[in-house]
């Protein structure tokens, strides 16, 4: 502070009045002030160094990532939904064509869904994507006259799928 206010005591036209000057005295003014085990020159003592950013920038890209996801997050629900209506339409038609072979093999229906397991026709009971459990197939009966308890399968889950039909009807 003292080097300020000497400067300050020096007549009008003394004072230095080109840029390669003042950056002089800005540079011993700092030397001065911040002692000599801190030396640190100053390449432009003139400018402001910032760093980070502004609210108004943050703002702005938090506008755009809220609507890029606006758009992106109701077509994945829907594409999601998609895919459990194709997996449960091709896990009846695997099941429905396992009871076809067996009743071609055996001329009799099977006893239960776990049967078609234990014989081969299919690996594993398929979970039923819309309830995520492999304890709501609902089978149906055959007639009187023939023998075995599963001729057909169902979903037994609550809804109704995109084209308007209800799951446990396919």
């Amino acid at each position: 502070m003292m080097c300020a206010l000497a400067a300050l005591k020096k007549p009008l036209m003394a004072r230095s009045t080109t840029l390669g000057e003042r950056m002089k005295e800005n540079k011993k003014f700092l030397i001065k002030r911040n002692g000599v085990n801190k030396l640190r020159p100053l390449s432009k003592p003139l400018l402001k160094i910032s760093r980070g950013f502004t609210l108004i920038e943050l703002m702005v890209v938090m506008t755009v990532i809220a609507l890029l996801i606006s758009i992106a997050v109701p077509r994945y629900f829907h594409s999601v939904e998609q895919a459990k209506e194709a997996t449960l339409k091709q896990s009846l038609s695997v099941m429905r064509v396992a009871i076809d072979k067996f009743y071609g093999d055996n001329d009799r229906y099977p006893a239960s869904i776990s049967e078609l397991v234990t014989k081969k026709y299919i690996r594993a009971i398929p979970v039923d994507p819309i309830t995520e459990s492999t304890e709501t197939w609902v089978t149906q009966s055959p007639s009187l006259d023939t023998t075995g308890a599963v001729f057909d399968i169902k979903s037994g889950a609550l809804g109704t799928a995109k084209d308007g039909s209800a799951y446990a009807e396919w």
